[in-house]
């Protein structure tokens, strides 16, 4: 079962705009960021990488790692890795990329993984390797920027009482995009507000495991039209 305080490896076939393989053990002592996206959803290309760009021009490199993740789970034959080369090279996208390796079935690795559902999505650890967030849709700015800079703030030995003060503090602050739901999950989170939905992924269940008291979930809206922020690429995706 997927455990977000002990989350796997990115499972990539090839990296792009790095000379070396990438690894969250790596990164460890240092927030990261992590932009999923794929060359067949528009808003990955309008939204996901432009923000995942921002982002790495809005914080040090030595505090917050970002990267992103080339999830192709359809089209193939338009999603090659030269394909995405070139499009990185085209829209000046400098940030490291990881390419999930496919495993001859329509889901690559990684994506399998982590349970992922579809594009655009973001994944964020803390400081200390654990899976944070999970957003499926795309996320304002303002609130990716919030949330980077809660998880900045603890110590790289944060004890699990700070993440949790913390957590509470960002939550009393932060617009709650599902605030329709404060009625039906407000206290799943263990900081007075629920994140996102559950997808059936346990991940509720899952959030407590981490022992930062909150909710691992996704959050996203799939009635939106598509390649706008509110709609989610994934897989059997007909729009």
């Amino acid at each position: 079962m997927f455990n977000p305080e002990h989350p796997p490896e990115i499972i990539a076939q090839r990296w792009l705009n790095s000379d070396k393989k990438r690894t969250l053990k790596a990164e460890k002592g240092k927030v990261v960021v992590i932009a999923i996206w794929q060359l067949a959803c528009p808003g990955s290309q309008k939204f996901g990488m432009p923000q995942a760009m921002r982002l790495r021009r809005a914080f040090e490199e030595d505090e917050v790692a970002v990267m992103a993740l080339h999830m192709p789970f359809e089209k193939f034959a338009e999603q090659t890795p030269e394909l995405v080369e070139a499009y990185l090279n085209e829209n000046g996208i400098t940030i490291p990329v990881a390419l999930d390796k496919p495993n001859g079935e329509s889901l690559p690795e990684t994506m399998k993984a982590y349970e992922l559902q579809g594009t655009p999505a973001l994944l964020i650890f803390d400081r200390q390797g654990r899976l944070r967030r999970h957003y499926l849709g795309a996320v304002d700015d303002m609130r990716l920027g919030a949330e980077v800079m809660g998880l900045l703030i603890e110590d790289r030995d944060s004890p699990r009482e700070m993440a949790i003060a913390i957590e509470r503090k960002l939550g009393a602050a932060l617009v709650d995009p599902e605030a329709h739901h404060h009625h039906e999950h407000g206290e799943a989170c263990g900081c007075g507000h629920d994140h996102s939905h559950d997808h059936g992924h346990e991940h509720h269940a899952q959030g407590d495991a981490c022992g930062c008291g909150h909710d691992h979930s996704h959050d996203h809206d799939h009635g939106a039209p598509h390649g706008e922020p509110g709609h989610v690429h994934g897989p059997g995706c007909k729009h």
